[in-house]
């Protein structure tokens, strides 16, 4: 099935998409992802977290579906959780969500994704541009911060969740 095409939610929860898509209200979404830059930090970001996944009891999940609303899902780039709190479909507010800035990704699309987060209930959101080596760190009300040096998240009752853009950056 195209993606742009109208269906209903049921049959996008058993269709697989080759990346996954996004799901809004009916419409099936393509993400822009696929070249090195965007694929090579998810797969770094993959690697650091699964290093501090006993520190921060929390895992990673690349490109995990997660529902932020009845009708409305949306596949991060990176999800992390709770170690203790698995689904097969994300349907808690995950500690964090990141995203990875894609060339052909649009101000518009980027800050409907990061909306849609937030509004889930999602305590930090962040955006990596892999290409400028910039990181931005989103939280309720779409407060925006620029990292200077450092990505952080909050962690509740374990080591706040920090990388550093020398780790995320490094060639």
């Amino acid at each position: 099935m195209a993606a742009g095409t109208a269906i209903p939610v049921e049959q996008y929860l058993r269709t697989s998409y080759r990346p996954d898509c996004d799901y809004v209200e009916g419409e099936v979404i393509e993400r822009n992802l696929g070249e090195y830059d965007h694929a090579w930090l998810q797969t770094v970001l993959g690697i650091l977290f699964r290093l501090r996944e006993a520190q921060w009891n929390a895992r990673a999940i690349v490109e995990q579906r997660v529902q932020v609303k009845a009708e409305r899902f949306r596949v991060p780039d990176v999800c992390v959780v709770r170690k203790g709190e698995i689904e097969q479909i994300v349907r808690r507010p995950p500690l964090l969500c990141i995203e990875i800035l894609s060339k052909d990704d649009t101000l518009k699309s980027t800050h409907e994704r990061i909306s849609d987060y937030l509004a889930m209930g999602v305590p930090m959101v962040w955006l990596l541009d892999p290409q400028a080596r910039r990181g931005y760190m989103f939280r309720a009300g779409m407060h925006m911060d620029e990292a200077a040096e450092t990505m952080r998240a909050p962690n509740p009752g374990w080591p706040e969740i920090e990388l550093t853009f020398a780790e995320l950056f490094a060639d």
